[in-house]
């Protein structure tokens, strides 16, 4: 075994923890993965889908979420450690935007939840920002060749979220329908929403 492939320290550290715990008969190893799955699909990027689908129903939330990522988002209740500052860009369809945090996993809890294994791969850090349309293309984003493509590079200090375009039916849809429809790799830029 590598070094490559030997997992980090804080990994084994959980991942111990978690075998004491259920051998001790103190968690149920299936509680803790519906735990992990709820933040990973459901908690942390629900926040982020309502955050997205305000604003494409809303012009004047969506100028301030453009203005000022941090103020608008913080207007809907979401926020803290990980969201201190949170800068939106939104995708057009002349210009798509993708996130990376090239250092580490640098990611915006407070809207996106956990992030996913792919976000932290060292494989996926460079090759964004080396080859950003073969990689999305692998991912299963297609994009034009005339579609500009924009790599955010978070840290420490900004991180960034996504405005994804809008489905083409968003006017006879509810705010609350198209959260539905905004998934976490959309709010990253690896995919689109779809419609």
């Amino acid at each position: 075994m590598t070094d490559e492939d030997r997992p980090a320290p804080p990994v084994i550290r959980a991942e111990a923890i978690e075998a004491l715990l259920t051998e001790k008969g103190l968690v149920d190893a299936a509680t803790i993965d519906a735990v992990i799955e709820a933040y990973e699909r459901d908690i942390g990027p629900m926040n982020g889908a309502a955050v997205v689908a305000k604003a494409w129903k809303d012009p004047d939330y969506k100028r301030r979420l453009l203005d000022d990522g941090t103020a608008a988002i913080a207007e809907l209740g979401f926020g803290g450690p990980q969201g201190e500052h949170i800068v939106v860009v939104e995708n057009v369809p002349t210009r798509h935007n993708v996130v990376v945090c090239t250092l580490c996993s640098c990611y915006p809890w407070p809207v996106l939840g956990l992030p996913p294994a792919w976000y932290k791969d060292p494989a996926y850090r460079s090759r964004v920002v080396k080859e950003p349309r073969k990689l999305l293309a692998e991912m299963g984003l297609d994009l034009a060749p005339e579609v500009e493509i924009r790599v955010w590079d978070s840290s420490a200090e900004v991180r960034y979220l996504v405005l994804p375009e809008p489905p083409a039916d968003v006017d006879a849809r509810s705010q609350s329908e198209l959260v539905q429809r905004v998934t976490r790799d959309a709010m990253i830029g690896v995919a689109r929403i779809d419609g």
